[in-house]
């Protein structure tokens, strides 16, 4: 990644870069939203609402009104059946939890939490509404899922999952947000709540067995059997996320090679090494963030991890470390494609600003691409459906059909594509490095980069109405462009941005969904050199927009 990298990137966070967890979360109950703060609204970028308590944009007003939302919108839209309610080991996670199900018992809702407060991976979530809908067609399940995924440990966030599974679709969340808005201006006026052990022992409150569910079905969508024939030995660093526990009951319940190096749960993410700049951030794609599990490649045959909701994954091959998120979606959607039974019409999905390797892939197997924006919600139709056999994007999230062609998550799942990695090493005898190295020897090798950069609120509004008048370039590192795409070719869905095509190169500039950067990425399938002239063409027009 390209940008200012902090000197102590990559080392253990030091003490002054902790978080104060009994101060974030006092100020999660002390601190009220002013609504005519913009930062301080409900907004559902691409993966629901986030923030800080520390900030106002994360508290309890937030979470109660967003509640109630989910409440009245589950009505209008007669949705009888049970809410499958999970959340994960961010400090505000957990009052988060007991704030939303106070609201949800007191509406008389269905909730299925875990036994024992156990934490609950966002595509375990998904997986359980799946199940329990599967041949009905009323008194269908829904969730909700308390986590702002990989970002640093002040953030808290909370998502909507309808009954098809995956994340909301703009025009709920616009609802949902809309009305917890109004909810926060009205000084949470119409928000139904009792108390929380009152919560706890209603009837309406469930015990339910996620982890028992989702391991027991896995074989359904990763080969089990040839990863224990091969005894490949595999190693995962849980990050301290929502599927600790679940690792070792994969471990034990399939007979597999696989050992857990760190089981801590800490709030603070004391033992995670700082990203880029500086922060700590759950982001298994990061070789910073990642830099402990890379110095235990040797150990194992292949090892893996999660972030902390365990909705993105993050590769390590004892023959080339860590793999960027785009070589390994490359690899697994050749392998996928050439291994599982699916039917001839099942489409490629991938995020604009993933790969064009995936292009060049997904042509070579003869198979149809569908590109769509930012934002896992995009796959969730196709993959329900089947019409999608992968969905991915660049963030290291991704989600497969199950081996007869059925849905599996229709939400990111990092841990089924970490044991997909250990299935290609098992079958093919090749980890995911050597397996990218020989689809680059035949399709050619990208030489790719990410830049981010602090952006305001309204810098991000700007970048993200960008059109092609403000491309005012002929060329894009000496080659003529030949497209400028502010929707997306597979769904005609705006990007947000804009995404610039060359014939050996591409980038894209937009802002992001869940952290107050923009982004600009790129790709050049000539050299680092042709690479660098992309970013400084693409910078040049971000610039340009954001001055204006």
């Amino acid at each position: 990644m390209s940008g200012r990298i902090d000197p102590l990137a990559g080392q253990p966070a030091p003490a002054s870069r902790l978080t104060n967890v009994p101060r974030l979360i006092t100020a999660y109950y002390s601190l009220k939203p002013d609504p005519g703060v913009a930062a301080q609204r409900v907004a559902f970028g691409t993966s629901g609402h986030r923030g800080s308590s520390l900030e106002s944009s994360f508290n309890e007003a937030h979470v109660l009104s967003i509640t109630q939302a989910i409440c009245d919108y589950r009505k209008q839209k007669d949705i009888a059946g049970p809410l499958f309610l999970g959340f994960d080991t961010h400090a505000l996670s957990a009052p988060a939890f007991a704030s939303a199900i106070e609201v949800l018992a007191a509406n008389g809702v269905e909730v299925m939490t875990a036994a024992d407060d156990e934490y609950t991976p966002t595509p375990v979530v998904s997986h359980a509404i799946l199940t329990y809908n599967r041949g009905r067609t009323a008194g269908l399940a829904d969730g909700i899922l308390i986590t702002p995924s990989h970002n640093p440990p002040d953030n808290g966030g909370f998502k909507y999952n309808p009954p098809n599974g995956g994340p909301a679709d703009t025009d709920v969340t616009a609802w949902i947000e809309a009305k917890a808005n109004a909810f926060i201006e009205s000084g949470l006026q119409g928000v139904e709540r009792i108390g929380f052990a009152r919560a706890r022992r209603a009837a309406t409150t469930h015990s339910h067995d996620y982890i028992t569910s989702y391991v027991n079905d896995l074989a359904h969508v990763v080969d089990l059997d040839v990863i224990r024939g091969s005894r490949v030995r595999m190693g995962v660093d849980p990050l301290g996320g929502a599927g600790v526990h679940y690792w070792a009951r994969i471990a034990d319940h399939y007979g597999i090679d696989l050992h857990v190096v760190n089981d801590v749960v800490d709030p603070a993410f004391g033992f995670m090494s700082l990203d880029w700049d500086g922060k700590i951030r759950m982001d298994p794609s990061s070789p910073y963030a990642m830099r402990r599990l890379i110095g235990l490649k040797d150990k194992f045959d292949i090892a893996f991890a999660c972030d902390t909701d365990h909705d993105r994954h993050g590769i390590v091959t004892s023959s080339g470390g860590l793999l960027p998120p785009n070589n390994y979606l490359s690899v697994a959607i050749d392998y996928l494609f050439r291994h599982r039974p699916w039917k001839a019409s099942c489409r490629v999905g991938k995020t604009i600003v993933s790969s064009a390797l995936i292009d060049r892939v997904t042509a070579r197997l003869e198979r149809s691409l569908y590109e769509v924006p930012v934002g896992f919600k995009w796959f969730v139709a196709g993959l329900a459906s089947g019409d999608l056999g992968f969905g991915g994007e660049e963030s290291a999230g991704a989600s497969f059909l199950r081996f007869d062609g059925g849905a599996w998550s229709t939400d990111k799942d990092g841990i089924a594509p970490c044991l997909l990695a250990a299935e290609i090493t098992a079958r093919t005898g090749r980890d995911p490095g050597e397996a990218y190295r020989g689809l680059v020897r035949d399709l050619g090798e990208p030489f790719a980069d990410r830049v981010e950069a602090a952006a305001t609120p309204d810098q991000k509004r700007k970048l993200s109405k960008l059109d092609r008048s403000q491309v005012r370039i002929t060329d894009l590192a000496g080659e003529r462009i030949e497209e400028v795409l502010t929707q997306a070719p597979g769904n005609g869905a705006a990007i947000g941005g804009v995404k610039v095509r060359s014939k050996s190169g591409w980038f894209a500039a937009r802002p992001s969904g869940t952290e107050d950067i923009y982004k600009i990425y790129a790709e050049s399938f000539l050299d680092p050199g042709h690479l660098a002239k992309i970013l400084s063409d693409a910078q040049a027009i971000v610039d340009a927009s954001l001055a204006h």
